[in-house]
C-alpha cells in the first residue's frame, strides 16, 4: 500500500512547479502613488495606486485602435434565463455568477453598432491587468492601461484606465462638485500631472469625457483644466 505521503511522478512535478513559483521573487512596481480623494462624497480617503509596469507601445495601440474603430456589427449577448431561489436556469442547471454587462456567452442577439467607449471597455476586459488601486473599498480595481509621458520642463503626465468603472458597486466615488454629471463609462481613466518637484493632482472621468491625444498617442481627459481634481496630494512613492 503506498504511503500517505508518496506521490505519482505527475504530482511531483507539480508540487514543485508550485513551490518554485511560491519561492519566486515578485517583480519590483514601476512606481508607487499615495493621494487623497476630492470632490466625491468619500473626501479625503487615502488612496494607493501601484503599477507593476507601463503598457507596451503595442497594447496602447491596440487600445487605440478599438477606440477609433468601432466595430459596427458586435453582437450583443441577452440576458440569461431567469434563476430560481437556488441559483438554477430555466433549465434547471445550476448557474455562476456572470461577468460586467452581460458579455460573452453562447447565444446572441441582432448585431448592434457599439460606441468608441463601448468598444475600449470590451477590449480593456480582454487586457492584461498590469497594475491596481487600491481605497477602502473591500476590493481594489485593476489597471488596463497605463502610460508616462514626459514634459520637457521635468513634469509628467500619467494616464491610467481601470477595467470597470470606479463606484460601480459602492457610492463612495460619486462626484460631489457644483454642476458635475456623472457620465456612463463602464471604465474610469485617471489623469494625473506631476510637476518636476511636489506633489501633483489628478482628475478622473466620473465627470469628464475621454478623448485621444494624437500627439502624445495615448487617451487622455477632454479638458482637462476645467474638470474638478478628484486625487489631491498626489505623490510617487519611493519603491
Amino acid at each position: 500500500m503506498p504511503s500517505l505521503f508518496s506521490t505519482t511522478p505527475l504530482a511531483a512535478v507539480a508540487l514543485a512547479a508550485i513551490l518554485s513559483a511560491a519561492d519566486a521573487p515578485t517583480a519590483k512596481p514601476v512606481a508607487i502613488f499615495t493621494a487623497t480623494t476630492e470632490n466625491v462624497n468619500n473626501a479625503r480617503e487615502p488612496i494607493q495606486i501601484v503599477v507593476r509596469r507601463w503598457s507596451t507601445d503595442a497594447e496602447r495601440d491596440k487600445l487605440l485602435a478599438a477606440w477609433n474603430v468601432p466595430n459596427p456589427t458586435v453582437s450583443i449577448t441577452p440576458a440569461p434565463p431567469a434563476a430560481d431561489a437556488a441559483g438554477r436556469g430555466a433549465d434547471g442547471a445550476g448557474r455562476g455568477r456572470g461577468g460586467r454587462g452581460g458579455r460573452g456567452g453562447a447565444a446572441s442577439a441582432p448585431a448592434a453598432h457599439l460606441t468608441p467607449e463601448g468598444a475600449l471597455a470590451a477590449a480593456l476586459d480582454k487586457a492584461d491587468a498590469i497594475g491596481d488601486l487600491w481605497s477602502s473599498e473591500a476590493v481594489g480595481y485593476s489597471l488596463r492601461y497605463a502610460v508616462r509621458i514626459p514634459e520637457p520642463n521635468g513634469s509628467e503626465r500619467i494616464v491610467l484606465i481601470t477595467d470597470r468603472r470606479m463606484g460601480e458597486f459602492v457610492n463612495q466615488w460619486k462626484p460631489t462638485a457644483p454642476g458635475a454629471v456623472p457620465n456612463k463609462y463602464e471604465f474610469s481613466l485617471i489623469e494625473i500631472h506631476l510637476p518636476a518637484k511636489g506633489e501633483g493632482e489628478g482628475k478622473i472621468s466620473l465627470t469628464g469625457n475621454v478623448m485621444v491625444d494624437t500627439a502624445a498617442k495615448t487617451f487622455a481627459l477632454e479638458n482637462f483644466a476645467t474638470l474638478p481634481v478628484v486625487l489631491r496630494n498626489v505623490k510617487r512613492r519611493a519603491n
